[in-house]
């Protein structure tokens, strides 16, 4: 079973060849669902989660033709996949979409809260409704799935042969949880929202087995950051905040999230895990400051 990262890439740029790295089927028989699936790293998720072997929900906003897409090749590879329209902000389709995938698939072990926006402006210019959108989708989404999350889990508990965990939940969050950014104050504060909203999560629900853990993704190539990476001279400034000088692919993203739902990571939980290529070493100071 495989599939075509390449499809996410932009061929206009050099590639960065990933080593070949099987994922050994991992996640076999298990049931997962990923919130703003059909692009971006979001899409590279659904799809590593599918290669080690899980069956998954992908979750879309506005793009059903995107969504429907991945979760046709996913179900092309020989496991099930469909595609699910769901605003994550919104209580009661959060609670329909967990519904269906009950019925679907009859149980749910691995939720990734993808789905995340941007509204940028400077600070003294952005609108409440600025705000308010992308607080509502990037941190009460994640609320809203994890809590359906936990209470299906907490139900079902540990199934024996599927997993050493009742549920595993992965929180996608970002290297500005922790690096300040400037015009991007709603996005910011989003992102250092789930760092501590995951932690605690992670610290109520460890005694059910349930594994609570976000990833935090640096410069990755998506349609989200075009802008920064698309030229060759946008690319250059780029890497001077990346001391490992290459752009991250979703399928950097896909191996953590693999990792982080396998028995492998059985005994983590609460961790962020920094996949940015160096950018959270403040490279500034590289040479003495």
């Amino acid at each position: 079973m495989g599939f075509d990262f390449s499809t996410l890439h932009d061929p206009a740029l050099p590639q960065v060849v990933m080593p070949e790295c099987p994922a050994a089927q991992k996640l076999r028989g298990q049931k997962a669902l990923v919130t703003g699936g059909s692009s971006g790293i979001g899409k590279g998720v659904a799809l590593g989660l599918a290669e080690a072997g899980a069956d998954v929900v992908v979750n879309y906003h506005s793009g059903a033709e995107e969504g429907e897409a991945v979760a046709e090749a996913i179900r092309r590879s020989g496991v099930r996949a469909y595609a699910h329209g769901c605003d994550v902000s919104e209580e009661d389709q959060v609670e329909a979409l967990f519904a269906r995938m009950q019925e679907e698939f009859g149980r749910i072990d691995i939720l990734v809260a993808n789905a995340g926006m941007q509204k940028d402006a400077p600070f003294d210019e952005m609108t409440l409704a600025q705000w308010n959108a992308v607080i509502k989708v990037n941190l009460t989404g994640q609320f809203l799935c994890a809590r359906a999350a936990v209470r299906a889990f907490k139900k079902r508990g540990v199934v024996p042969g599927v997993s050493s965990s009742a549920g595993k939940i992965i929180c996608m969050s970002s290297v500005h949880d922790v690096i300040p950014w400037a015009g991007h104050v709603n996005y910011a504060a989003s992102k250092g929202g789930i760092s501590l909203m995951m932690k605690s999560i992670a610290q109520e629900v460890a005694p059910y087995r349930i594994r609570v853990n976000a990833i935090c993704p640096g410069a990755i190539r998506t349609p989200i950051n075009e802008e920064a990476w698309r030229t060759p001279e946008a690319y250059g400034e780029l890497m001077k905040l990346v001391p490992y000088k290459r752009i991250g692919e979703a399928e950097d993203i896909a191996r953590a999230a693999v990792w982080l739902a396998s028995d492998d990571a059985d005994y983590v939980t609460g961790l962020s895990l920094y996949v940015d290529g160096g950018m959270t070493l403040y490279p500034g100071f590289e040479t003495g400051g």
